[in-house]
């Protein structure tokens, strides 16, 4: 069984919290149980590209497969945007003690989940973990806290232009794509240019997601444009590649090398010296494939996260009864990272790769196992326990005066 590297969760305040914090421009109940709704999907995305059938295969299950690569890490890396966002402010960005205490928790999570991210990946497990990426992103984006919608999609869309760009430029100094060996931690050079991860082209995806934050989310005109922005990107992302394989001599040839060298489905099978980011010529930089770390691909990508966002924002307030069916998905995104953690440790303890069971019934009893967890943790308790975790490590910020 080959496994996938692909990402983790966002660790936001739990609702619960949030609801009993001052209503002043706080989000709506239903959006945030909307967010979590969003967290438990890319959480079982996740599992899907880590423990799941091939996307090789025909069918419905591997076009689901498929579906899933790449676009799970992407969504994580928007709400992790949402998490900044609703740690610093939502809205309105704090200030004075309150936005000094914010930031010191911001960063407290980050070296927290850089210190995390490591040990899960000192486990060795076929997997590479985002967690230590996920700190990183959040340290790089926290300058940025105190700006409104506008000024952060413009950084976002600008970095997104020039990320890649500059990356391919770099490759001579810093090397094309490196998967470690099992077991050996990132270091600064992986977790910026070389990693599964690497901020300089990943971090764009938090700037969105706290672009998209600041909106009134509540307000069904701003989630119907920001649905439409969501359609235009994933169009502009796929539909563009798509187009400039076909039109751009020797590109279709280059973003095969390309996805053959970055793609993270088998990622024991990539060696050090393999084509890397991007491939050997520059146009291999016009793929949209998962992981290409391209800029059409974080586009694309880009489109498709805010357009799940926004959905499980509007079905979670206009379907009452939709919402209580999905009490278990939400449940799960209650305790993304508990959920994250407990799927590293399953896949070390367990050696999913020397399994004799077919993929598709390990992907099932990842699935059942966090959902019947997190469903029955979450009626003794309002986060999960990584999470309450977290909150007690934070607590430590409100001593800033």
């Amino acid at each position: 069984m080959t496994h996938h590297a692909d990402s983790p969760p966002a660790d936001a305040p739990s609702p619960a919290r949030e609801r009993r914090e001052p209503p002043t421009g706080a989000p709506g109940v239903g959006r945030l149980v909307g967010l979590d709704l969003a967290r438990g999907l890319a959480v079982f995305g996740m599992y899907a590209v880590h423990v799941g059938p091939a996307p090789s295969q025909d069918g419905v299950i591997g076009f689901l497969m498929e579906l899933v690569q790449g676009r799970s890490s992407a969504l994580f890396a928007v709400l992790a945007g949402f998490a900044v966002a609703l740690i610093t402010g939502r809205r309105t960005p704090k200030t004075g003690m309150a936005g000094r205490q914010a930031v010191a928790k911001v960063v407290i999570r980050a070296v927290i989940l850089l210190a995390l991210g490591t040990a899960l990946t000192m486990t060795g497990t076929p997997v590479v973990p985002i967690l230590a990426f996920y700190g990183l992103f959040f340290l790089l984006v926290l300058p940025l806290y105190r700006l409104g919608a506008k000024p952060l999609a413009l950084i976002a869309a600008g970095w997104a232009l020039v990320g890649p760009q500059l990356l391919y430029l770099l490759k001579p100094v810093v090397g094309g794509r490196v998967f470690l060996s099992y077991g050996q931690a990132d270091g600064p050079v992986s977790l910026f240019f070389t990693g599964g991860y690497p901020a300089l082209t990943w971090v764009p995806f938090v700037i969105a997601g706290m672009a998209v934050a600041r909106c009134d989310l509540t307000a069904t005109a701003v989630r119907i444009r920001l649905a439409l922005i969501g359609v235009a990107l994933a169009v502009t992302g796929y539909g563009g590649s798509w187009l400039a394989v076909r039109l751009v001599p020797g590109a279709a040839e280059a973003v095969r090398k390309a996805e053959e060298g970055s793609g993270m489905s088998s990622v024991s099978s990539v060696s050090p010296d393999s084509i890397g980011i991007f491939g050997d010529t520059p146009a291999g930089m016009l793929a949209s494939a998962p992981h290409s770390e391209a800029t059409l691909s974080i586009v694309g990508n880009t489109g498709v996260a805010i357009l799940v966002i926004t959905a499980c924002l509007a079905a979670m307030d206009a379907f009452p009864r939709l919402r209580r069916l999905a009490t278990p998905v939400i449940a799960v995104g209650s305790m993304s990272l508990t959920a994250y953690v407990y799927h590293i440790v399953a896949i070390w303890l367990l050696d999913t790769e020397a399994l004799t069971v077919s993929p598709l019934y390990v992907l099932l009893g990842f699935i059942a196992s966090v959902t019947v967890l997190a469903t029955l943790w979450s009626r003794f308790f309002q986060r999960g326990p990584l999470e309450w975790l977290m909150g007690r490590a934070t607590g430590i910020a409100r001593r800033i005066q």
